[in-house]
């Protein structure tokens, strides 16, 4: 195989993490990978072929597995197994499945071969090429791959993956909590594009002292900005007495039992 085949990039299910990852390798210039979608999905992959004539749809799965020198799987976890079985896989392909409900040893059962299997979960983000995304086991290809869409975490075992999975379920949390908040302004009479432009420029702000600060404790953070006796201090005390803190370590605990949970089905 040519060095070009080996760095095409092939992806079986063109849903909307295929869309963030096709769209933000292609905002990086011309120079790349090529890259071939399968054609299920089929508006999205034209779209997507659309874009640059490095994108093509090809005409079914195997003719995807065959061209890719990577191979993504970003397909549901009520079809993969259908659809893994169907293919077939050339030793030594790297697989990076984006199925977070599948573990290594299911997928090496279904695949039935000599393959290098990597686990991912990129974020939307990748899109324009500020997502985070984590990658078991760590692999330098992968992690380049993803670090151009913005940053590659690798996790040393699969008990880190499976926490920092479960911390990314927070996204819905953010937006709902970022929702009441807008609800509860407006209720005081703000309006609410005003109200969800100062919130969502608040939490922006406060996320970049964090990724600016990585040495500083979250908890120094914390105090730095809440002034002793002053209305943020008041915030998160209320917030922790009332149950706050405790419901946000349910939920992670709930969510990382079930993960953990599926990997031993």
């Amino acid at each position: 195989m040519t060095q070009a085949a080996r760095s095409r990039l092939g992806f079986i299910g063109t849903g909307t993490i295929t869309e963030a990852i096709v769209t933000g390798i292609l905002a990086g210039g011309q120079d790349g990978q090529d890259i071939v979608l399968s054609p299920r999905s089929a508006a999205r992959a034209a779209r997507l072929a659309d874009l640059s004539p490095r994108v093509r749809v090809a005409g079914d799965n195997q003719a995807v597995a065959d061209a890719a020198g990577i191979l993504f799987l970003a397909i549901r976890p009520d079809v993969a197994e259908a659809v893994v079985r169907g293919l077939r896989f050339r030793p030594g392909q790297l697989v990076i499945s984006l199925v977070s409900t599948v573990d290594h040893d299911t997928l090496r059962a279904w695949i039935g071969g000599e393959v290098d299997i990597v686990r991912a979960v990129p974020l939307p983000f990748v899109a324009n090429r500020s997502g985070v995304t984590t990658v078991f086991p760590p692999n330098g290809m992968v992690e380049a791959l993803f670090s151009q869409l913005g940053t590659a975490v690798p996790c040393s075992t699969i008990d880190e993956f499976d926490l920092l999975a479960a911390a990314s379920a927070l996204m819905g949390s953010f937006f709902g909590i970022m929702d009441h908040v807008v609800g509860w302004l407006k209720e005081g009479g703000l309006p609410q594009d005003g109200a969800r432009a100062y919130l969502a420029q608040h939490f922006y702000s406060l996320s970049l002292v964090a990724l600016r600060n990585p040495s500083v404790p979250l908890a120094d953070l914390r105090r730095e900005y809440s002034t002793s006796g002053g209305l943020n201090e008041q915030m998160f005390a209320v917030f922790g007495r009332n149950g706050g803190l405790d419901a946000l370590t349910l939920a992670l605990d709930g969510v990382l039992e079930r993960l953990r949970a599926l990997r031993r089905i």
